[in-house]
């Protein structure tokens, strides 16, 4: 489990296909500390929970390995994916640690697009656009992870809602390079998923 809050911003220094396509091993470049990195730990990349299968040191710069499969390849940015990319990070949570955004599981829903982006003074305005499956879990002042990031639902619209970004947060994760048409892995609210399976079955 995850909380939202990035701690870090990694990038992709290598990208290898295999099984035909249909898995990548990536390489990601990240500033923690490798003695803290233990084979089989998660971590969420941009809001993706991957398992990591090694890790080291090159030229003072610590790194990891994951394997995106498939199903992520399909139904997030993972497809999008290159050298050079950078990727919000999160360690996985640990008991007793600072809850410091929402419940968020890193099983991205799918992709939300941008729509707009509105700089204002001190912080940043989006307008995205979600399929209508994941826009009825999407609520005004509820919690949503875009691209690992946990943010407040500002407004909502149909299949189109809006967040306003502060300006830490534009500085320390990736949404600063956010434009119309950007792509970004969506995961909705655990609690809202819940709560409509919950009515679902009644």
């Amino acid at each position: 489990m995850f909380t939202g809050i990035v701690t870090d911003v990694g990038e992709i220094t290598s990208l290898t296909p295999t099984a035909q396509g249909q898995l990548h091993r990536l390489r990601i470049a990240c500033s923690y500390d490798r003695a803290t990195i233990a084979d089989g730990a998660s971590i969420a990349c941009s809001g993706v929970c991957l398992t990591v299968v090694a890790s080291g040191i090159e030229g003072g710069k610590t790194w990891f390995d994951v394997d995106a499969a498939a199903e992520t390849l399909g139904l997030t940015t993972a497809k999008h994916w290159g050298v050079g990319t950078q990727l919000n990070l999160e360690r996985a949570l640990k008991i007793g640690d600072e809850l410091g955004g929402h419940i968020v599981a890193g099983h991205a829903d799918g992709i939300a697009t941008v729509i707009s982006r509105e700089d204002l003074p001190d912080m940043a305005r989006f307008e995205l656009r979600t399929t209508r499956d994941l826009a009825r879990f999407i609520a005004v002042k509820g919690s949503i992870t875009l691209d690992g990031v946990s943010l407040t639902v500002n407004t909502v619209n149909d299949v189109t809602f809006s967040v306003l970004i502060i300006p830490h947060t534009l500085t320390v994760t990736t949404i600063g390079g956010w434009h119309a048409g950007s792509e970004v892995n969506i995961e909705v609210d655990l609690m809202a998923r819940y709560a409509a399976r919950l009515t679902e079955m009644k």
